[in-house]
């Protein structure tokens, strides 16, 4: 075989090879490129909201609650009370409406001694309490009102069934009658986007 034989074979080989690299010049590329980092979508609420955590759990809810860890439930009488904490909606939340900035709110309560974990030991009333299972999460559910001087009470406890001490997340919503405001004066409160913060707060929290 000639030189000039080898020559031109080895030319046409340089021009596959060239030919190659720049057809899988991209794919090589975004084979060895550094991967970026998976962005982690977070609520709202947790994002511009508050924190608190005990040796038994920890919990997100929205900036502008009131925070108070010397809560307790009464309605069982002042010598069974339930301890816990409360998170109480932001003033502005009520502005205008028929709702009770006052007291409405979120509740975490714990009953250490609680033989079953389930939503109507919770409750005074005698309430039925059902079974739901929500994002892996099982709860016992109970809910009770009640009424009185133009107002209403609302309560919805989600209880833990599986927590140890049992733990629940009770909704208190305090309200007025609108019919007794001159038309006009105030709003009927925005009941699905409060609920809707109150499922946030429990969906946040976590056991530990």
């Amino acid at each position: 075989m000639s030189k000039g034989t080898i020559a031109s074979i080895l030319f046409v080989l340089v021009l596959i090879v060239v030919g190659v690299g720049i057809v899988y010049r991209t794919q090589l590329i975004n084979l060895f490129a550094p991967k970026p980092a998976p962005v982690v979508v977070v609520p709202n609420e947790v994002l511009t909201g508050q924190g608190f955590a005990t040796s038994t759990y920890e919990v997100q809810f929205p900036s502008g609650y009131t925070l108070n860890t010397d809560y307790a439930y009464d309605q069982f009488g002042p010598k069974k009370l339930i301890h816990g904490v409360s998170m109480t909606i932001a003033s502005e939340v009520a502005t205008g409406t028929n709702l009770s900035a006052s007291d409405t709110g979120v509740r975490i309560e714990q009953l250490p001694n609680a033989k079953r974990c389930t939503a109507d030991i919770f409750i005074p009333a005698n309430v039925t309490a059902s079974s739901i299972t929500e994002g892996g999460v099982d709860y016992s559910l109970a809910t009770t009102s009640s009424a009185g001087a133009g107002n209403f009470y609302e309560e919805t406890v989600y209880a833990l069934t599986t927590s140890n001490p049992c733990t629940a997340v009770r909704y208190f919503i305090h309200s007025a009658n609108i019919s007794n405001f001159p038309a006009g004066v105030v709003r009927e409160f925005d009941r699905t986007a409060l609920l809707a913060a109150f499922d946030g707060i429990r969906r946040s929290l976590q056991l530990k």
